[in-house]
C-alpha cells in the first residue's frame, strides 16, 4: 500500500522520531510514547467495506451524524437506522463499530464520541491543531488529512490568522498525507506535556464533484 506521504517516503525521511508507522495494530499504542505524535496504521479496505462504502457515497448532498455512547449494540443500530443506503451498510457499520470499541479499550473508556461525515469541501483547510487530548482518524473514500512534521512547522503562526503571523509552513515539499484506509492517531494539545507539540494537521482540499468520507472518534 503507498505510504501516506506527498513527498519522500516516510522510511527514507529525517523527521520519523515523531511517527510511528506500521502495518499492524500493535504500532497505535506506540501514541504513549512521549516524543510520538502521530502513531499510524496502513491498511487496505476490503472489498465489501469498499462496497459498503461506495453506497454510502452516493448520494447529492453531504451528510454527517453524531453519536455519544459505549461502543456496542446501540451504536449499531443508531448507524444502520441513520446512514443513508442502510442496506448496503453492514460492512461500513461492523467497522466503525470495531475501531469505537479498540479507541475505548485502548484509553480505558466507557464513552466514545463518534463523527461520520460525506464531505464535498474541505472541512478544516487551515493547518491547525487539536486542543484534545487524541483522536482517532481514517478516511474511507476520497483524499485523507494532510500533516506536517515538526521540522516543517512555523507554531507562531497557528490559531486565526492575521497580517502579523508568519507561515506556519516551513517547507511546503514536507506536507504528509495518510491514505484511505489508514487508521492515524493524532496527539492533540490536550495531551498532558503535549501541549506545544501537537500534531498540526488540515483537511485536504477537494476538486469539485469530490467526495470524502471521513470518521473521527475521540475517548470521552
Amino acid at each position: 500500500m503507498p505510504t501516506p506521504a506527498l513527498s519522500a517516503p516516510l522510511s527514507d525521511a529525517g523527521f520519523t522520531r515523531h511517527l510511528a508507522l506500521g502495518d499492524e495494530i500493535d504500532v497505535l499504542p506506540r501514541i504513549f510514547e512521549d516524543d510520538i505524535n502521530i502513531a499510524v496504521m496502513r491498511r487496505r479496505l476490503s472489498a465489501a467495506l469498499q462496497q459498503s462504502v461506495q453506497a454510502q457515497c452516493q448520494t447529492e448532498r453531504a451528510w454527517q451524524l453524531a453519536w455519544l455512547g459505549q461502543p456496542g449494540d446501540d451504536l449499531r443500530a443508531d448507524l444502520l437506522k441513520r446512514l443513508p443506503a442502510p442496506e448496503a451498510a453492514g460492512a461500513l457499520v461492523e467497522d466503525v463499530q470495531l475501531l469505537a470499541e479498540a479507541m475505548a479499550y485502548l484509553f480505558d473508556t466507557d464513552t466514545v464520541g463518534i463523527r461520520l461525515r460525506l464531505l464535498d469541501a474541505a472541512m478544516c483547510p487551515r493547518f491547525h491543531v487539536d486542543n484534545l487530548p487524541v483522536r482517532l482518524v481514517t478516511t474511507y473514500h476520497g483524499p485523507g488529512s494532510e500533516w506536517l512534521p515538526e521540522e516543517a512547522v512555523n507554531r507562531e503562526g497557528l490559531g486565526a490568522p492575521s497580517a502579523s503571523k508568519p507561515e506556519i509552513v516551513r517547507d511546503p515539499d514536507a506536507i504528509q498525507r495518510l491514505e484511505a484506509g489508514d487508521l492515524a492517531l493524532l496527539k492533540g494539545g490536550g495531551w498532558e506535556g503535549n501541549e506545544y507539540r501537537a500534531l498540526v494537521h488540515r483537511s485536504p482540499a477537494l476538486i469539485e464533484g469530490q467526495k470524502r468520507l471521513l470518521l473521527t472518534i475521540d475517548p470521552a
